[in-house]
This record gives structure tokens, sequence and C-alpha cells, in this order.
């Protein structure tokens, strides 16, 4: 029997309210499956199993708040032991737990809908509906076939029947949760300015042939087809991660643990304030239009609060981009245990001499803010110089 804890979905959680499962015992369920619903400051989080097994109980009852670590369900597994890690209840200065091992990248025609438990064949003629779902609609005499669900592949959940569940992001006023987050994001980051010790460098890119290879790239394609410089972006730093190593882990237990692979974590605003920096799996390996698609979903999943456990788990260096927002340069501040955030700003037209021929080229600041306890600024400043000669070879991305 395996005990399933509460994650820790970041640095800045201590506990979490369980919205909704889509599981009850008996079920059988596959690594990497959506099996509920977890409350957070920072919205509700889709929370994924870690191996493969059968439901045999459920503790946590939807509507309770849980701390960090503790026992959610319990899953009958072919072996005893589980690649989740035994968590304590996290302070908020405390480390957090590390991401249990994630699943395998589906494809892409997966990224953009959550994954459920297997349905029985006995049950394929009855509606998809989460255990809750389905005795609120008996309570009420509500025709479960006439329900369209937007759950994990279209399972019927509460918020379907007009339900929330008391003290959810659902009913939680908008000012009340953009408080709550905001003190999420104050500790996270008063804790990284208290304990890593920052160091920041910057860099002036010229793009001019990236932006020549993305107009000929995105010629006669529709505007929500065209790629955008942030995947440029992502992975060049994703690409130069894996040969400077050392900005790609965490700082654990006083020591750097890289990691072998490269889960960028992309900054996303949130529509009415707020910030989340959910990770895409892989990125050094994905092809740019992979990695467009890959960027596309994970803004809209995250803006209509449908991001994953894993994603906020994994990230193993950030990215932020406020170009967009008028930003000429962004120095950000490491989220931890990553050891390094590289920012991208504005993209601005300055002067550049050429076999001394002044020209016009538009050009792009690249910044690094490293840990000095990892890194130092030689390093740093090869890395940087790394990630600007990728961009100016965006074929080869």
């Amino acid at each position: 029997m395996t005990d399933y804890l509460m994650p820790s979905l970041g640095a800045d959680m201590e506990d979490g309210r369980v919205v909704e499962w889509f599981v009850h015992p008996g079920d059988t369920v596959r690594r990497g499956d959506i099996v509920g619903v977890v409350d957070t400051a920072k919205g509700a989080i889709e929370i994924e199993i870690w191996l493969d097994g059968v439901v045999r109980e459920i503790v946590v009852e939807p509507g309770t708040k849980v701390r960090v670590g503790a026992l959610l369900l319990r899953l009958e597994s072919p072996g005893n032991e589980s690649p989740q890690p035994t968590a304590a209840p996290v302070a908020a200065t405390a480390a957090p737990v590390p991401a249990p091992p994630a699943p395998e990248p589906r494809g892409l025609d997966d990224a953009s809908k959550s994954q459920g438990p297997p349905t029985p064949a006995s049950a394929l003629a009855e509606p998809r509906a989460s255990p809750a779902a389905r005795r609120e609609a008996k309570r009420r005499g509500v025709d479960l076939g006439a329900v369209r669900g937007s759950g994990p592949r279209g399972a019927i959940v509460l918020g379907d029947l007009g339900v929330s569940v008391e003290g959810t992001a659902a009913e939680t006023p908008a000012v009340d949760r953009l408080t709550a987050m905001r003190k999420a994001i104050a500790a996270a980051m008063a804790r990284s300015k208290r304990e890593i010790p920052h160091y920041y460098l910057a860099t002036a890119v010229n793009m001019r042939v990236a932006l020549e290879w993305l107009e000929s790239r995105n010629e006669g394609r529709r505007p929500e087809d065209r790629m955008l410089p942030v995947t440029l972006f992502l992975k060049a730093v994703a690409t130069a991660a894996g040969e400077f190593g050392e900005f790609n882990g965490h700082w654990v237990e006083g020591a750097l643990k890289p990691s072998e692979s490269v889960h960028v974590g992309l900054a996303i605003s949130l529509r009415g304030g707020g910030l989340v920096a959910p990770a895409i799996r892989d990125t050094d390996r994905r092809s740019l239009e992979d990695l467009a698609k890959a960027v596309t979903d994970l803004v809209l999943r995250a803006r209509e609060g449908r991001l994953r456990s894993s994603e906020m788990t994994e990230a193993t260096l950030t990215v932020t981009s406020l170009g967009d927002r008028g930003v000429e340069t962004v120095f950000g501040v490491i989220y931890p245990p990553q050891v390094a955030i590289v920012g991208f700003g504005r993209m601005t037209v300055r002067a550049s001499v050429e076999s001394g021929v002044v020209s016009a080229v538009p050009v792009v600041d690249v910044t690094l803010s490293g840990d000095h306890r990892a890194t130092d600024g030689h390093r740093g400043g090869l890395f940087l110089q790394e990630i600007a000669d990728r961009l100016q070879r965006p074929g080869e991305l």
C-alpha cells in the first residue's frame, strides 16, 4: 500500500484545500492521470498520480484544507515503494518537497487536455463524472447525460452543476485571492533574497537574423499560428542550459543538484494580477513548432486556472519576458530552489557598426540572475554568450 501525500506545489506553498476528486475507491489509475484538484493561493491545480495502481482509500474529503505532506489517499500498487518522497509540513522559509518523477511527455494533442483515470468497460454507457458530481446530481435529480463536462477527459465536475466547494476558487472573491497570491509570492521572494546571494549580468543581443527568420517562417500564416520571439528565447535558454548544467537544477541541503532534464519555467502574468511560472517539460528537446504550441497551451491553462501539479514543481530554471510590457531590461529574482532566472526585455532599435558601416539593428537585452553558491560571474557570462550565439542561429534551434 502506498501513501499519496499533499505535494508541495512551490516554495511558497504551505497548505491547500482539496476541491474535488475524480476517482473513488476501486478505480484503476495510471501514472500521469489527473485524480483531483487542489486549491492554492495561486489557483486551482490539477493533481497527478505518480504510479500505476488501484485507489483503496480517499482520506481527505473535498472542502478540507490540509498542510503540505498530509495524507490524501492510499494506493495499492505493484511495488511497495513509492517515488513520492515523504513530506513534512513546510514552513514559509523551508525548502519545498522535491518533485517526484514526472510522467512521460504526452503528445501535443493531449497537452491541451487533462488526463483522467481509465473508465471500466461496464461504465462506458454512463457519462463520465467525478464521484462528488455524481452524488450531487443524484441528490438534485439532474440527468448527467444532459450536462457537458469540463473536467479531465470531459468528466462532469461540481462546477458543471453550478456547485462550488466552500472556500475554493469558485467562490473566493477575486480581491481575496489576489491578496493571498501576493502574500505567497512575497514570502517566496523574501526567502530568495534572504537566502540566495544573487549576482546579475546583462548583454545586448542582435536579433536581426532571428527576426528575419521568424518573418520568413510566419509568412502566410494566420496570426494565431505565428511563432513569437519568446519561442526562440525559451529554446535558446534551454539548449544553452544543456551545455551549462550548473544553471539548470536545484540547491538542496547545501549543495547543487543539477538536473539531467531541462524543464524551463515560463513566468506568466495572470488576469487580475499575480504571477505563476509553470514548467514546460523537456524544453530543449522540443521542436520550435512543438514548443510554440506548448507555450500557447500553457498560457491559456494558467489564466484559466487549469495547471497541473507537475508543472508547478518541475521547473529547473525560469525565463521571464517583459518586452510586451514595454520593459527594456528585467532582472529577475531567483525562485528557490532553482539557481538561475533569465530575463528578456523589449526589442529596441540601436546603432551597430559592422565592417565600418553604421546601421540600425533590433536588439534585445538578455539578463541573468545567478546564485553565487552554485555559479560565478565568469560562468554566467559564458552562459549568456551561449544564449546570444544560439539566438543568432535560429535555424539551428
